[in-house]
Order: C-alpha cells, then sequence, then structure tokens
C-alpha cells in the first residue's frame, strides 16, 4: 500500500462508492419472498453529503442491481448510479467520457476483485480493512473502519481535510 500524496488528493473532484462491502456491511440478507435487504450506515450518508457539500461530485459503481441502492442514492443525491456492473473501470469510464472528471481527478474506494482495475487507475483507490488482501495491496490506504461500519465516511473526511475543507464543513454544525 503506498499513500498518495497531498497533491494527488486536493485534485479529486469525483468521489466513487462501490456498495457491496464499503456502504454495506457485505452480507446478502434475503427474505422468506426473496427480497433482498441491504443495511447502510447513516455515517455514510452525511460524509456524502459532505462531499457534495464541498464541490465533490459522487457516484456509486456497484456490481448488483437493487431498489434500495437506487432509494439511497436518490435520497442522498448521489450524481452518478450504475447498477448491475462488475466491470466497474468501463463503468467508470462511461462517467469520465461524459464529464470533466478523469483518473486525476478521481477517487474509489472498494473491497474486492471488481474494484481492483478502478482503485489502481483512481488518482487515490482505498479499501476496507475486511476488503480483501490483494485488493488492500494495490490501494493507496484503507480505512480503520469496516465495510459498512462508517469507513464511507472515513474515506470522505479524508479527502475533505486534504482538501483543507472539513473544519469549515464542521463549522456549519456549531
Amino acid at each position: 500500500m503506498s499513500e498518495p500524496s497531498l497533491q494527488q488528493l486536493k485534485q479529486i473532484t469525483l468521489a466513487v462508492f462501490d456498495v457491496d462491502g464499503i456502504l454495506t456491511s457485505g452480507q446478502l440478507l434475503f427474505l422468506a419472498d426473496g427480497q433482498e435487504v441491504k443495511q447502510f450506515n447513516t455515517l455514510d450518508g452525511l460524509g456524502i453529503k459532505l462531499l457534495m457539500q464541498a464541490g465533490i461530485e459522487t457516484a456509486i459503481i456497484t456490481g448488483r442491481r437493487s431498489p434500495q441502492v437506487e432509494l439511497r442514492s436518490q435520497a442522498l443525491g448521489i450524481t452518478y448510479l450504475k447498477q448491475g456492473r462488475e466491470d466497474k473501470l468501463i463503468a467508470l469510464n462511461e462517467i469520465w467520457d461524459k464529464t470533466a472528471h478523469n483518473a486525476s481527478t478521481t477517487a474509489y474506494i472498494g473491497d474486492d476483485f471488481p474494484d481492483l482495475s478502478a482503485i489502481i487507475q483512481c488518482a487515490f483507490g482505498a479499501t476496507v480493512p475486511n476488503g480483501h488482501p490483494f485488493v488492500k495491496k494495490h490501494a493507496d490506504w484503507c480505512t480503520s473502519r469496516q465495510g459498512g461500519e462508517g469507513a464511507g465516511r472515513e474515506f470522505c473526511e479524508y479527502i475533505l481535510e486534504a482538501q483543507g475543507k472539513l473544519d469549515q464543513l464542521k463549522q456549519m454544525y456549531l
């Protein structure tokens, strides 16, 4: 794991999140009727809102399709949502092709093999302690919190702190 430079983090204008294992614990829960249930952490939600307040756009790229992810994405105002995409880097390239964002302005957090190419390609690639060891080996940084337990918030605050924006955002709550 190589520590990202402050300059890399200062250039971030797009933060991209995987869902299962990052914004959730990664466990798949199904009701008796087959309906999938996802549990999100509100710490992550506020972190995403803080990014957006600081002018950083957000995206979700997830391998599964879920109405819960769509609802959560809409509730938070996430700019770009790509579901059912195991080809994370291709999905990310689709966003880059339609926006002013590129690899040097993007941060990505994921936990498993499908996330690896995006983690490596982006200016800042992060993972979580419960992520796969091979992913941790190639990420720039690893949160201290587990996926689904505020890791997304930690990722957001790490970027905001590096950009010198976190303290000003905190002041809004005093």
